[in-house]
């Protein structure tokens, strides 16, 4: 299922490794794209809302 996230606090491309990497702690064979200007997460995963928001989050950035 496609999930879209409105994801603050990146500004380069190690903050896209980083919630990249978040989202696949939770399910790695997530799809994840992350558009830095914008701040859109997109992910493409089966794992529940609320476990991504959570993988996000614990990586320093805030989902909103």
């Amino acid at each position: 299922m496609s999930q879209k996230f409105q994801v603050s606090g990146m500004s380069c491309g190690h903050c896209v490794s980083a919630v990249r990497n978040a989202v696949q702690t939770v399910d790695p064979e997530a799809q994840v794209t992350v558009d830095l200007e914008t701040g859109h997460v997109d992910v493409l995963s089966a794992q529940p809302r609320q476990d991504i928001v959570a993988a996000i989050e614990n990586a320093g950035y805030r989902v909103q």
